[in-house]
């Protein structure tokens, strides 16, 4: 059967074809030139809300009904009459919400995604909880009135966050519509001291540039590295027959390298979204200055140079790691790694790659904790030592993110299999033989324990 032309690949897409043209031009999908449109348009909207439909020129509704109408828009564009399954999901959990018990308002709201779960879990917090049975965080961001539907649909499906995201808190978000988003986190400085004789108003500017500019630089990389490392080159024969063991370790890194950008590009493309629009204040750090990461979906810093697994992990997809731990880590009474693990790969959908590489990150979490807990105490005793465990920690943490995070792009099971085949398991291998080796000693989590036990005991007792 011969081949279609590259052109129909490019033209398919239940949202707008107004674009097409630009495209064919670019050879990009147009699902994807749609999406980076919406994006960039959602850039200038976002500056035009900040300036001319702020909390003190308007009032919360006119807020809220401007951020719902662009984003249902941005929606309809991107995906047409797809959105139809979104529109009636989100309304179908409005009416549950409003409706259920206090008791059981948690548990059908999972089935949808990561802002009506946190809202459902937020809700059943200030709602259906005791105080002393919450975490501090889980206090602060507890919903003790049910959301307005005006309210419901600006937090679901605004324009700032409805095509790329970041999750974020309700209570947040309902804070920053009613201009009482920044002033919370100022007041929490002492500003006298700093010789100022009036709260600052905080611009965000500065950081919505310094993110463009990741951006375009995410885009050039994206556009040179990443389709001259696609990731089809770890199943070619080369790979796979021909090049040895620590050839196919070095390759396997640049390639897992190379198919980052994209990710850089939209989260941060996302962030800067809604920092124009004046959310994702997060107060000001030790040394006076605004920050605007409150939303921030990464620290490319921190993940380049990450020397753990954990620290890896925390610095990658950063809001969705926040509502794992809000709807998962922190409520599961056992097991909480594993059962959140499994989550994060049920949330992500039906690609067998992204069960192989959650999976494998239980592995990989297990035996780095282990190794961790055993051994780091003695390489802290010198400074060489210390700098010797941190460039191997390095070297072993990028080198294992690599291997488990390649099924999740490669997405099938076949070229899975030969991968691994290829890397002869080793990394499974290894984590499981250090796992059986080594002893596992318990962490302190002590702000999980009160609310584990008390859950606990509240069942024994029903």
């Amino acid at each position: 059967m011969a081949a279609e032309p590259r052109s129909s690949l490019t033209y398919r897409t239940t949202g707008s074809t107004c674009l097409h043209p630009l495209s064919e031009l670019l050879g990009i999908p147009l699902d994807q030139v749609n999406f980076v449109a919406c994006q960039l348009f959602a850039l200038f909207a976002a500056f035009w809300f900040r300036l001319y439909l702020s909390p003190g020129k308007t009032s919360p509704d006119v807020r809220h009904a401007f951020a719902t109408i662009f984003g249902i828009y941005f929606v309809i564009f991107c995906f047409g009459w797809y959105s139809v399954h979104l529109f009636v999901l989100v309304l179908i959990c409005y009416g549950i919400m409003v409706t259920a018990s206090i008791a059981n308002i948690h548990r059908p709201l999972m089935i949808v995604t990561q802002k009506i779960t946190a809202l459902a879990f937020q809700i059943h917090d200030g709602l259906g909880k005791r105080p002393e049975d919450l975490s501090a965080e889980q206090h602060r961001l507890a919903v003790k009135v049910k959301p307005c539907l005006l309210e419901y649909l600006s937090y679901l499906l605004n324009f700032m966050s409805v095509i790329a995201g970041p999750c974020n808190n309700f209570k947040d978000y309902i804070a920053f519509i009613e201009g009482r988003h920044m002033h919370v986190k100022l007041l929490e400085v002492n500003w006298k001291q700093r010789g100022f004789h009036s709260l600052p108003h905080p611009s965000p500017t500065g950081a919505v540039i310094h993110k463009l500019c990741i951006t375009l630089v995410s885009l050039l990389l994206f556009l040179t590295l990443t389709k001259t490392f696609p990731v089809t080159c770890l199943v070619d024969d080369w790979f796979v027959h021909k090049a040895n063991f620590l050839t196919r370790l070095c390759y396997l890194y640049i390639v897992m390298q190379a198919s980052k950008p994209k990710y850089y590009f939209a989260w941060t493309l996302a962030d800067a979204v809604n920092n124009a629009a004046g959310f994702g204040f997060s107060g000001v750090d030790k040394n006076g200055n605004f920050c605007w990461d409150l939303l921030s979906n990464l620290n490319i810093w921190k993940i380049e140079t990450a020397t753990n697994f954990k620290m890896y992990v925390e610095n990658w997809n950063i809001q969705t790691a926040t509502w794992l731990k809000c709807v998962c880590y922190e409520r599961a009474p056992w097991y909480p790694t594993v059962l959140t693990f499994i989550l994060s790969a049920l949330w992500h959908g039906v690609y067998p790659g992204y069960y192989f590489t959650f999976l494998t990150g239980i592995l990989v979490t297990l035996a780095a904790r282990a190794v961790r807990n055993n051994y780091r105490q003695y390489f802290l005793s010198s400074k060489v030592l210390k700098v010797v465990y941190d460039v191997v920690s390095w070297a072993v943490t990028q080198l294992a993110v690599s291997y488990t995070a390649a099924p999740f792009v490669m997405l099938a099971v076949e070229p899975t299999i030969s991968l691994y085949k290829s890397m002869y398991f080793y990394l499974h291998i290894i984590s499981l033989l250090i796992i059986l080796s080594l002893p596992i000693k318990p962490q302190a989590n002590t702000q999980r324990q009160p609310q584990i036990l008390n859950s606990v005991n509240k069942k024994k007792t029903d």
